[in-house]
């Protein structure tokens, strides 16, 4: 894909049905929803990116949470690893709310742009290779289409690994390590996922350290 507004790509996300596996996962999880989330119409669909088109920073994860994204319709919206991501967004006054919990609740970010490496949830949250490579043509189009960006960061190993792939580059894995991608700066860090968060394998001040060091580029460079 080459360049094209954002707006279009998402459409063209939202229409994708490449893999099999995953279309019949989130149809099922359709079906087969949370007690919690009982009366919830899910949106069991690809879940599009999420942004302000004219942003400095790309927030890259893994895949929408079968129960939060795939859920809203909304990627890191309505799970606890979005609400890491919002709260810290707010935190650097890149959004209006500190949490993200629907597609109508007024949400609106500024400077930043936020997707995934997968756009369907994955069952065990474990895309598989052919996944990976299925959606990685709306990934390279996005960084493309993103006129203003300067800094990507990528959320887990995955992530990290599809960036260093769509550079061709090697480099290696750790949390907020900064390197430069031709035009772009790349910012490592691990997941805000609750088996890192709770374990205190990713804690608040070291999570908010990647956002600061994200914006202090955008702000000086």
């Amino acid at each position: 894909m080459d360049q094209m507004d954002v707006k279009y790509l998402n459409s063209a996300i939202i229409r994708c049905r490449k893999c099999d596996r995953l279309i019949n996962y989130i149809e099922k999880i359709r079906v087969e929803k949370k007690i919690q989330f009982k009366n919830w119409d899910y949106w069991s669909r690809p879940v599009p990116g999420f942004g302000d088109k004219n942003a400095c920073i790309l927030i890259v994860g893994l895949a929408p949470a079968a129960h939060g994204g795939n859920r809203t319709g909304r990627t890191f919206t309505g799970d606890e690893s979005g609400k890491w991501v919002i709260k810290a967004l707010y935190e650097i006054k890149y959004s209006n709310y500190p949490e993200s919990i629907s597609r109508t609740d007024g949400l609106k970010l500024t400077n930043v742009y936020l997707t995934n490496v997968v756009h369907c949830a994955p069952p065990l949250n474990r895309p598989t290779r052919e996944e990976i490579l299925n959606c990685e043509p709306y990934l390279k189009t996005l960084i493309r289409s993103l006129s203003n960006l300067k800094v990507i960061i990528t959320l887990g190993k995955l992530a990290f690994d599809s960036i260093c792939e769509i550079f061709s580059v090697k480099l290696k894995f750790s949390h907020n390590n900064i390197f430069k991608l031709d035009n772009y700066y790349l910012i490592s860090s691990y997941h805000p996922s609750p088996r890192n968060t709770r374990t205190g394998r990713l804690t608040w001040n070291s999570w908010l350290s990647v956002f600061n060091n994200a914006k202090h580029i955008c702000e000086n460079s």
